[in-house]
This record gives C-alpha cells, sequence and structure tokens, in this order.
C-alpha cells in the first residue's frame, strides 16, 4: 500500500503517529504498523482522524449511523 497521492506526494498521515480520537489511545511499539490495517481513519480536507480497533467496535451503531443512506 501507497502512502502517495495521485500527484505524487507522500500523504500528511503517512508520518503522522496514531491516536485514537475517541479515547486518546496510541498502539504499543511493536502494534503500529498493524494498527494502521485495523484502525478506521476519517479525513476531512487535509485532516485526518484515526479511531482505534476497540472505540470502533464498541461505537460501530453510531458510525454506521451517520453513512450516507446510499451506503444502504
Amino acid at each position: 500500500m501507497s502512502d502517495l497521492r495521485p500527484d505524487g506526494e507522500q500523504s500528511a498521515a503517512a508520518g503522522a503517529p496514531l491516536v485514537c480520537a475517541t479515547c486518546g489511545r496510541r498502539p504499543e511499539s511493536g502494534e503500529a504498523a498493524t494498527a494502521r490495517l485495523t484502525w478506521s481513519r476519517v479525513t476531512s480536507g487535509a485532516a485526518a482522524a484515526w479511531t482505534c480497533d476497540r472505540c470502533s467496535r464498541e461505537h460501530l451503531r453510531s458510525i454506521e449511523g451517520k453513512l450516507d443512506p446510499d451506503w444502504w
């Protein structure tokens, strides 16, 4: 998986440390690589927010409720 944008620049989130926007949790030292695969990422313009796997599971119904009806 590449962190390059279509214009060839590296995305801002590529080197940014992961912090859960809900609980503030950070991945363990050996968990950082897999966390990018299991955590949820939301982008708003140039800003990105991450939600850890625990919070994603706990708040799944709320997340689904915010999806556009076209997804269903």
